[in-house]
Order: structure tokens, then sequence, then C-alpha cells
């Protein structure tokens, strides 16, 4: 959208809608700074957290059947 036509039209709005867009304009880039602001994930932040079995790589028995 063109930047004229939008002055145009956010100022032919009464005083009580230009403070609401603004309130919006507002809400808009405070959303942006969130998005931008997501921190990364360190390296070995889950060292821990993670359980695998002993018998993780072994067959399973519900697969005798097929080998």
């Amino acid at each position: 959208m063109d930047t004229t036509k939008l002055h145009t039209k956010i100022s032919s709005l009464p005083p009580n809608l230009k403070s609401e867009v603004n309130d919006f304009v507002d809400f808009l880039l405070n959303k942006r700074r969130k998005e931008t602001k997501k921190k990364k994930p360190k390296f070995g932040c889950a060292q821990g957290k993670i359980y695998m079995s002993p018998d993780f790589d072994e067959p399973l028995d519900d697969f005798k059947d097929y080998m």
C-alpha cells in the first residue's frame, strides 16, 4: 500500500479513531520486536533431560514374525 494513501486515510479519521490506529501500530511494533528477540537454545541445555533405554536398538518382539 502506498504511504501517501495510508496517510490520507488516517488523517481523515476522527481523533478517537486516530488514537486506536496509533495503539494498533504500537501493538504491531511490539509484536515484531518480540519475534526477533527469540532466544536460541544453547548447546547442551537438555543434558540429563532425555533418557534412552539400554535396549533401544534391540529388535522388537512384535516384529519377530516378519524377521
